[in-house]
């Protein structure tokens, strides 16, 4: 059964049972005997977005250009103003095979924005005071003090803190090698059954020598953040994937943002498919099994990712995010304005950032996010506007994709004259399914 006619039945299913709303995160066609308990997520509320609030035809051909010039499948965009959702719209197809267009409610893998989320987490516990940013991570006095963990190679891995894990200084050695991207030979070098996890990842980069001392240089690391996701499971005795949703995006109002899951077979029922431009060459399966798999489909263990690169999201809920975390006094923030300026001090790719990829010193962050089929961007501007957008494609510019994306959407940006007083963040499920995200 296709997706499409899945969600045709997920809508019949709410309209029947009146106020009792509906979770649409199946997984697959066999797990839809799910309870009916979740409420309807936010970007099931929204059409398709252009003309019916404002007139937004030069965002759309900007847009339309972007994805034609690069070869990209499909993208959802999603556009706030002073805290109001005033722009959320699909682009291309989420299943170009089944003719399926992309809609506002449909998930994409969004990479290392994922860090963005473990890092919010994060700082709410330390708000909460259930851990410092001093805290060290290892070692008997650690935060993960399992005895596993208490052979190091290398004695300045006990002096690795929180805040080393957030702004990628603890030293970790993966200049050569990204240990994530690595548990087939990391289950071998450690003598586990393929793949090894995380747990098994750690005790391996904690045999080897650190690259530097920790706090003095910066090196990019999905290790780190993976260890972040093991420090909230650690302190909060829940799974990472529970917590965040439980004390991050449930308050918010965000029901639709999961770990994704590595295999076609096992995406969620309305995440979009996922293309390769260039070299579609198939490599060995992460998870052991000897089968050769296209890189998008088992290539990477997307589980695994987690905390680090592994949440799937639509952009209308990716936004709502952002508008709780950017300082503005237009929405109430989730975060202290300690906490949002400690996360965002710094100019530039620097070690001092928290979550967020880079700023400029004039008041605009950013975050990316790119892996094999999928690419992300979220930017955070001065003027109050913050923007989100996914793309289902891999494109040979790899993460240069995001200069180009940028540069498009200040220029689609600067075609609106007047920007429209509906926020769709508070659009309420209607009876007759007009304001449902729907394509017939």
């Amino acid at each position: 059964m296709k997706k499409k006619s899945l969600l045709t039945l997920g809508l019949i299913v709410l309209f029947f049972l009146g106020d009792i709303a509906v979770s649409f995160s199946f997984k697959k066609e066999s797990d839809r005997n799910i309870p009916y308990s979740e409420i309807v997520p936010l970007s099931y509320r929204i059409p398709d977005i252009s003309k019916d609030v404002f007139n937004a035809t030069g965002v759309d051909s900007v847009v339309n250009d972007f994805l034609k010039r690069n070869n990209i499948k499909g993208a959802s965009l999603a556009i706030s103003k002073e805290g109001r959702l005033v722009y959320a719209k699909g682009f291309g197809w989420a299943d170009v095979e089944d003719s399926i267009p992309v809609s506002p409610y449909h998930l994409f893998r969004i990479a290392s924005v994922s860090k963005l989320i473990t890092a919010v987490t994060v700082m709410k516990l330390i708000e909460e005071e259930k851990i410092s940013v001093n805290d060290k991570v290892f070692g008997p006095r650690g935060i993960l003090n399992d005895t596993s963990m208490f052979k190091y190679a290398d004695n300045r891995a006990g002096e690795i803190t929180v805040y080393h894990l957030l702004n990628h200084t603890a030293g970790f050695d993966e200049k050569k090698t990204d240990l994530i991207f690595n548990s087939l030979y990391i289950a071998r070098k450690m003598n586990v059954e393929a793949p090894a996890d995380l747990s098994t990842i750690v005790q391996y980069a904690l045999g080897r020598q650190l690259q530097t001392y920790p706090g003095k240089n910066y090196h990019y690391s999905n290790l780190g953040y993976c260890i972040l996701g093991m420090i909230i499971e650690k302190v909060t005795g829940m799974a990472y994937e529970d917590y965040v949703q439980f004390a991050v995006l449930h308050p918010l109002g965000i029901f639709d943002m999961h770990i994704g899951r590595s295999y076609e077979s096992d995406l969620y029922i309305n995440e979009v498919r996922y293309y390769e431009n260039g070299n579609t060459s198939k490599i060995w399966a992460f998870d052991g099994t000897k089968k050769l798999v296209p890189v998008v489909y088992g290539g990477n263990n997307i589980e695994l990712l987690g905390a680090a690169g592994g949440w799937v999201a639509s952009a209308p809920e990716l936004a709502k995010l952002v508008v709780a975390i950017d300082g503005f006094d237009s929405r109430p923030d989730i975060l202290s304005e300690n906490s949002i300026r400690f996360m965002t001090q710094a100019i530039g790719l620097s070690r001092k950032l928290v979550g967020w990829r880079g700023t400029d010193g004039y008041g605009n962050w950013w975050r990316t996010g790119t892996m094999s089929g999928t690419s992300a961007l979220i930017m955070r501007q001065r003027n109050d506007i913050n923007w989100v957008v996914l793309l289902n494609t891999t494109t040979p510019k790899k993460s240069r994709i995001h200069n180009d994306l940028s540069h498009t959407m200040f220029a689609a940006l600067r075609t609106v004259n007047d920007w429209p007083a509906v926020d769709l963040f508070d659009l309420e499920p209607s009876p007759s399914g007009k304001n449902l995200a729907f394509n017939e």
